[in-house]
């Protein structure tokens, strides 16, 4: 399993933040559409009607932020642990309706701005049509059953939003 931006990439399945486990909120993207998962947010919303798919909330690196997440943690643990992770917030757009779902941050420090900003021009795009859809999400879920080493360095996170969401403009 891997992070790659905002994608959490476990044997061939993609997540946007963290892969969730037990009751714990999370999103998977499928072929087939947005699945909430997790207490409380169970749902599918299909890829044909969802008509924006963005994330608010997300922490984004700065040397204040890597500094407070690191007494965060030390006090976190310090204290016997706790269920305070950060989330963020998955808005899922019909013609009817703005959902709203829940999922765990994988970057304990926050993502930087060059991920972050690749990882939404990525999610914009695949709700511009069922083959940018398939073909990114099939290309996303080749490379996590190829690499399930970790998470590859910075440098190449970026190289492969830019790649996938690249791909995905090629063919829309």
């Amino acid at each position: 399993m891997a992070m790659v931006g905002l994608f959490w990439i476990a044997e061939g399945d993609v997540y946007v933040g963290s892969k969730p486990a037990g009751l714990a909120p999370g999103v998977r993207l499928t072929p087939e559409g947005i699945a909430g998962i997790g207490h409380g947010q169970s749902g599918l919303w299909l890829w044909d009607d969802v008509q924006a798919l963005t994330v608010e909330d997300v922490p984004v690196r700065s040397l204040k932020r890597q500094v407070g997440a690191v007494v965060d943690m030390a006090l976190t643990m310090g204290m016997g642990g706790g269920d305070d992770a950060p989330t963020m917030t998955v808005c899922v757009g019909t013609a009817d309706e703005e959902i709203e779902l829940t999922a765990y941050v994988a970057a304990a420090a926050g993502y930087s701005q060059k991920e972050y900003d690749l990882s939404r021009a990525l999610l914009a795009r695949l709700t511009e049509g069922a083959a940018t859809l398939m073909t990114t999400l099939a290309a996303m879920a080749a490379w996590g059953r190829a690499h399930e080493g970790g998470s590859p360095r910075r440098d190449e996170r970026e190289r492969l939003l830019k790649e996938w969401a690249d791909d995905n403009a090629a063919h829309a």
